[in-house]
């Protein structure tokens, strides 16, 4: 993803205004291949290489924010590895120290300092001998560039134009406070699936139906919460490849940008163009959940578990639960979701929503790790389960027993 440094845009009054990019032009199609070319031959080069053959795309100044955010994108699609036959800290320690006595020991007899010599001479004195070669390529190896590159995710010229126009708009919503957007004209399925790409990114959010067919989203912004704000911020950005898959959408943005954190709006819709550059996988499941769905499946009797439950319409909104539950002998029925980020004002209205909404049919999961606030002791009534790590089957159905009034 873009770097802060590397963002282009432009400024309209209050408005902040991406320079995306045109990725049918020839002349950025061009750029990328010889960016291409750099990274397809990087297995077993240093970072600090690949940059050295950058130099001649990435001119000084504005003009060099476009290659360098391509070069960024393409970065990320290595993957590097520490080459060190020992520890680089624990080599440099010796080689200093040694280093140190050579010198001192070579002004004294009035002769040339020998590096070589004192490379052989750790060399030897390591449980694992080294050559001298073998040392001096190790000693500085953790260095960010010294790392080498072991693998390469190639893609076309075109997909990485249409990546660095989704990475514009993903930073920017890295600085914001809160965002919404307003989905209409899409398919059931299609709903869902942007129902589950919310949760499955934990992300802080309302979901109202609206008319003609359409549902709007409010969520938080990374920059309105008090903790976590580079993890949720990470996540929300994540987000935002999901919504691409649809074909109409109006996204609105608070953004608090630059030092002073002016505030700024920053507005997408599907007339934008941006493309998204994940595969589309239909309605997905995320990998806990199912985990979660298998567990509970060989554990627990007496209940029934389905993944994908119908969005529920409650006063004041949508609520998506993730799994509902089926007690056969009584005929009853729980909903079950997994809390992602919370507050604790958020926590306790959303209970008492769903209190009033589905009362005796709701288990809330809520993990102490993705709290977001700092605030007092929340205190609920039935139908939460609280967990640390990960939530237990066996812990899920006492619940949902004693919100049904059924034996477990």
């Amino acid at each position: 993803m873009l770097t802060g440094k590397l963002v282009r845009v432009r400024h309209a009054k209050n408005k902040l205004v991406p320079l995306y990019i045109e990725p049918g032009d020839p002349s950025l199609v061009a750029l990328a291949e010889q960016l291409l070319l750099a990274y397809r031959d990087s297995p077993g080069r240093t970072r600090g290489e690949i940059a050295g053959d950058l130099t001649d795309f990435i001119p000084e100044g504005p003009r060099g924010l476009l290659p360098a955010g391509l070069a960024k994108l393409l970065e990320d699609r290595c993957e590097f590895e520490v080459e060190a036959k020992q520890p680089p800290l624990e080599l440099r320690e010796a080689a200093f120290v040694a280093a140190a006595a050579a010198r001192a020991e070579a002004a004294r007899a009035g002769v040339a300092f020998d590096r070589t010599a004192v490379l052989a001479e750790v060399g030897r004195s390591l449980t694992t001998p080294l050559t001298p070669e073998q040392i001096d390529r190790s000693l500085f190896a953790d260095l960010k560039d010294e790392q080498r590159v072991q693998a390469f995710d190639d893609i076309s010229p075109e997909h990485l134009l249409n990546r660095y126009n989704v990475s514009l708009a993903q930073a920017i919503l890295l600085r914001c406070t809160a965002m919404e957007v307003r989905i209409w004209g899409e398919t059931p399925a299609r709903f869902r699936q942007l129902f589950r790409a919310v949760k499955f990114h934990r992300l802080i959010c309302s979901i109202h139906e609206s008319a003609g067919n359409s549902y709007t989203l409010k969520l938080d912004g990374p920059l309105s919460l008090f903790s976590s704000t580079n993890k949720y911020g990470m996540q929300l950005a994540l987000f935002l490849p999901a919504l691409l898959h649809c074909k109409t959408f109006d996204l609105k943005a608070s953004v608090r940008w630059g030092t002073e954190r002016k505030e700024k709006l920053f507005a997408l819709s599907g007339a934008d163009g941006l493309r998204s550059h994940l595969s589309d996988f239909g309605v997905y499941t995320p990998p806990e959940l199912q985990m979660f769905a298998n567990s509970f499946d060989a554990k627990v009797k007496g209940w029934v578990l389905a993944t994908e439950p119908h969005p529920i319409n409650l006063p004041g909104g949508v609520w998506v639960p993730d799994f509902e539950l089926t007690h056969p002998a009584s005929g009853k029925k729980v909903f079950v979701e997994v809390y992602g980020f919370w507050r604790k004002g958020d926590m306790e209205e959303h209970y008492k929503r769903l209190s009033r909404g589905v009362p005796g049919k709701f288990v809330l999961c809520v993990g102490e790790q993705m709290r977001a606030d700092e605030d007092a002791e929340v205190n609920f009534g039935t139908g939460v389960y609280r967990y640390k790590r990960t939530p237990l089957p066996e812990e899920v159905a006492r619940v949902a027993a004693a919100v049904a009034g059924v034996g477990v």
